[in-house]
């Protein structure tokens, strides 16, 4: 039997599911996220559709549908923010998809491990170091302290910020539109990209990450390897795809098989996502 409450709760989760993609119209999305809200809000009411013909929901049910009920909610709450973010006011962003939602190319323990611990200690580091800079009084003795502070967690928090977005469970496996012609023009071919960015993430000792950027001046896309991440600092160019090889990334599933882990993560590349990237580096 399904208790009175346990209806009323369905009934309002699929009302409020209908409110939010009412107000989709009006929300600062792309197309591409667009279309990635309203998947994820058909998922969640079919959902709800599945257990309200049930004769009997279990509380592990209802407990794992409140969950990503909420987890939408905050997504969607955070990207309809404006995005002016006072000194030491960053937030961790939420994921934009179950932390299983990547397996079996990267595990749910290593996505809550890397999301939930060390971004937000990035996103902790930046705010505390912010917050010394332009907030409160900083000597001379000490600034050059919180200046190493801002760069190293800001460029932590920020690459990690663009690293879940590079990624999805439904990725094209190949790039598409934009960022596709400009490979082929730029490297030759998607294979020649694919092998050259491969060797330069297996190329990095110890921690850092490999990243296709943008380069303005020169209108033409380049790959970089970084070792210490707040020293990314070609100038005037925007990271587009970035892969975290640091240890934390990967360890845990994939042990010592850093270029196993590599070649995995081709299979979730949100290339969408670096297309459209690419598409607003090329208007600034």
């Amino acid at each position: 039997m399904i208790l009175d409450n346990t209806m009323s709760y369905l009934k309002e989760l699929e009302s409020w599911v209908n409110e939010v993609q009412g107000l989709l119209g009006n929300a600062k999305l792309d197309d591409n996220q667009s279309k990635l809200w309203r998947n994820q809000l058909d998922e969640l009411k079919d959902e709800v559709k599945r257990l309200k013909a049930k004769e009997v929901i279990t509380e592990k049910e209802i407990i794992s549908l409140q969950n990503k009920g909420k987890q939408i909610s905050n997504r969607f709450m955070y990207h309809n923010e404006k995005r002016v973010i006072a000194y030491g006011e960053h937030k961790l962003p939420p994921l934009p998809y179950e932390y299983n939602a990547l397996e079996p190319y990267i595990s749910e323990e290593i996505m809550r491990l890397h999301h939930d611990k060390h971004h937000q200690s990035y996103v902790d580091g930046l705010n505390r170091a912010e917050k010394r800079l332009y907030l409160e009084e900083t000597n001379k003795e000490t600034l050059k302290h919180w200046l190493r502070e801002q760069a190293f967690h800001g460029s932590g928090h920020y690459l990690h910020s663009i690293f879940w977005n590079n990624m999805t469970p439904r990725s094209t496996k190949k790039p598409v539109k934009e960022i596709k012609r400009q490979i082929e023009m730029d490297f030759g071919s998607w294979e020649q990209f694919k092998n050259k960015f491969s060797d330069v993430a297996n190329s990095v000792e110890g921690v850092g990450w490999a990243i296709l950027f943008w380069n303005p001046p020169s209108n033409r896309l380049g790959i970089q390897s970084v070792e210490k991440h707040q020293l990314f600092n070609i100038a005037d160019s925007i990271p587009l795809l970035v892969l975290d090889v640091w240890e934390h990334a990967y360890y845990l599933q994939y042990r010592t098989g850093k270029d196993k882990y590599i070649e995995n993560w081709w299979n979730i590349v949100n290339w969408n996502d670096v297309n459209q990237r690419l598409l607003n580096a090329k208007h600034l």
